[in-house]
């Protein structure tokens, strides 16, 4: 299983990275509307601070959206997919493998960007390393609930407008308590624990959700 996991990751990232334009696109639009939100609202110290978070949670998780919509739809289109369905490995495995390759090349960089975005609305240094710790624990459960919304929208028209409007409720909870957890200055550990039990919750939910919702797409 772990070889199979491996195999869907090291290939879904060959793939990725002929088409890391895809993943600089992600990366120029999270840079690009963070970078306007301080010019916009002013050059008020306390105001960038409180609004920090929300500003960088919300912009991630926009960011993370424009990439969903190809988690599937090169393998439906070159007929991979069908062979991914007949395989003997577990779907649920496989979707996971996609999931996490595509957590690799849009969410971590992501969380790598986000502490130098920081210094922009003066975030203090204890704030940054809240701020990396729940993007790092709260960006793969995006990945994981994109998937369901990009497997139950797979072939359709306009689908990548239907896919946001799926996905961005389920989405909500993760950015509550992303946000919170850099914000709030008690209780930290409590939201990065919550965010933890989403994790864990969509990784043992999401991809066998992702692999019914990629058999009703193909009947």
């Amino acid at each position: 299983m772990l070889r199979t996991l491996g195999w869907v990751v090291r290939r879904d990232l060959l793939l990725a990275w002929r088409r890391r334009a895809d993943a600089l696109g992600v990366l120029c639009f999270f840079f690009i509307a963070v970078s306007l939100f301080p010019l916009g609202v002013g050059p008020e110290p306390a105001l960038l601070r409180s609004l920090a978070p929300g500003i960088l949670w919300v912009t991630a998780l926009l960011a993370s959206m424009l990439s969903l919509g190809r988690l599937f739809s090169a393998d439906l289109a070159d007929g991979t997919l069908e062979q991914l369905l007949l395989s003997p490995e577990p779907l649920p495995l496989i979707v996971l493998g996609k999931g996490l390759a595509h957590w690799l090349m849009s969410g971590l960089p992501l969380v790598l960007l986000a502490p130098l975005l920081a210094l922009l609305f003066d975030l203090p240094p204890e704030a940054i390393g809240v701020l990396a710790l729940s993007l790092l624990i709260g960006t793969p459960v995006l990945s994981l609930l994109g998937a369901i919304g990009a497997a139950l929208t797979l072939g359709l028209r306009g689908g990548g407008v239907l896919l946001i409007l799926l996905v961005l409720p389920l989405c909500v909870p993760v950015l509550i308590f992303g946000a919170g957890a850099v914000s709030s200055e008690i209780g930290i550990g409590a939201h990065l624990l919550l965010q933890g039990g989403l994790l864990l919750a969509a990784l043992a939910l999401a991809p066998w959700a992702s692999s019914l919702a990629l058999r009703i797409s193909l009947e």
